[in-house]
């Protein structure tokens, strides 16, 4: 008989297949269904996963400790580490990575090295993270592995004092995460206010607390602190913004419509005053003056039952395209681009209204706002989009964005067969019936 020594590796393979039938026979046994094997399986594969990228973790921030100690500062990137602080590069790659070394926000991307990792302090965040930096103190994230998400956390992140929890996507919103408990939160935030309660860049912290002394039934805490903003806060439209979003929060309709009150005196003609006082109104039943701040906030309602301007423009294929070309038909004027959710959404929608009427008198010009090509074409020959498409690769400066004073998509003008526009907001359920009502007229030639 012949003695064969195996590697570690080979002898670990055999293991883990052994281990693995062993399961599955002990499952048949038992009658254990296969797909709760297969799910118990993934789970603690999960857990493993987990585990292993908190070591990462833990090494990065034993490497970037040293790092500050030499440097008397923080890495620019998180390569800046290798292999000075640290050789195996292994470390920068979270096992639950299917990819191998990407994060999941390209604006976090290594410029020098695969890292599945989102450092929050490289040159583009450092200013911003500063700032939050005072406010939170060296709690918040340093480091954060967005490859474990799932129903109970979205986020694995080692803090600036390496402390290693799990968080929201959003931290900022749920700070009982970063501090461990929504008592400490409460106690943590409370303690920064009271030594900057005048202090702008933490004027952050007051819908926060309000809402976490809420959510801990401290009413009049809750009170007494709306009160104190109201006394420190500017008379300025940030100022008004985060007043607003904390009593809309309480539901307190009435509170906020004096308050806007005063602030529509005082800016007359800022249309975030305008657009919340007619959500305010909206929610009190005010349905009629809800529109008619809406209308004042939105300066395009001036243009309903006016002709829209022409315009001139090549389409994606170099062909010449204008509006008059389509006088005549019901023309839907689609500004919109492949990074935009709600546009891809509304696309479903949007190819069914057209396949029902393009033969009776409905069209659609596309104005891209996208900035790669490639990317825009090979949407539409994937999604087969029949309609033309305007495309100048300058995104929002887009020659027909700008002259239709266009500053967010998805917006979807409806224009009459003579050239008229009959809404400036034509999508979803909406769509359908306006088109429908709209191919009733005939034009005034006819």
């Amino acid at each position: 008989m012949q003695c064969v020594i195996l590697a570690d590796s080979e002898m670990k393979a055999i293991l883990t297949v052994a281990m693995a039938l062993g399961l599955l026979m002990t499952a048949a046994s038992a009658d254990i269904p296969a797909e709760q094997v297969s799910k118990d399986s993934t789970m603690e594969q999960h857990e493993k996963n987990i585990e292993n990228c908190t070591q990462n973790l833990e090494a990065i921030g034993k490497a970037i400790h040293a790092y500050q100690k030499e440097q008397g500062d923080f890495p620019e990137w998180l390569s800046d580490l290798h292999p000075k602080y640290f050789e195996d590069v292994s470390i920068l790659v979270c096992p639950a990575d299917k990819d191998s070394g990407q994060t999941n926000l390209a604006m976090n991307t290594d410029p020098k090295m695969l890292v599945s990792y989102d450092y929050q302090f490289h040159p583009e965040y450092r200013e911003w993270k500063s700032e939050q930096l005072l406010m939170y103190g060296d709690a918040m994230p340093l480091v954060r592995c967005r490859h474990h998400a799932n129903p109970d956390f979205h986020s694995l992140n080692l803090s600036f004092s390496s402390k290693i929890y799990r968080s929201s996507m959003n931290w900022e919103h749920t700070p009982e995460d970063i501090y461990g408990s929504l008592e400490e939160a409460i106690a943590t935030l409370d303690a920064r206010l009271q030594q900057h309660p005048d202090t702008e860049s933490f004027f952050g912290i007051y819908p926060l607390l309000i809402r976490l002394y809420m959510k801990a039934e401290r009413k009049e805490d809750a009170e007494r602190l709306i009160n104190g903003f109201k006394s420190v806060m500017k008379q300025g439209i940030q100022g008004y913004r985060m007043l607003f979003d904390t009593l809309n929060r309480m539901e307190r309709y009435e509170d906020l419509l004096e308050i806007f009150k005063e602030a529509e005196q005082q800016h007359p003609d800022a249309q975030p005053i305008l657009w919340r006082l007619s959500h305010i109104h909206k929610k009190l039943g005010n349905i009629e003056l809800a529109e008619v701040y809406e209308r004042k906030a939105d300066p395009t309602y001036e243009l309903i039952g006016k002709p829209v301007p022409d315009f001139s423009a090549t389409d994606l294929d170099g062909n010449p395209i204008s509006l008059q070309d389509y006088r005549g038909k019901v023309v839907l004027l689609d500004f919109w681009a492949v990074w935009c959710g709600f546009c891809i959404v509304e696309m479903p929608n949007l190819k069914k209204v057209y396949e029902t009427y393009k033969d009776v008198g409905f069209d659609v010009i596309a104005v891209s706002l996208d900035n790669e090509e490639t990317e825009l074409r090979d949407y539409i020959k994937e999604n087969d989009i029949p309609w033309r498409q305007i495309y100048s690769e300058e995104g929002w400066n887009s020659p027909v964005v700008q002259q239709y004073g266009i500053t967010g998509i998805p917006e979807q003008w409806l224009i009459d067969r003579e050239g008229k526009l009959i809404s400036h907001k034509a999508r979803g359920e909406a769509l359908e019936r306006l088109v429908a009502e709209a191919l009733k007229d005939k034009p005034a030639n006819e």
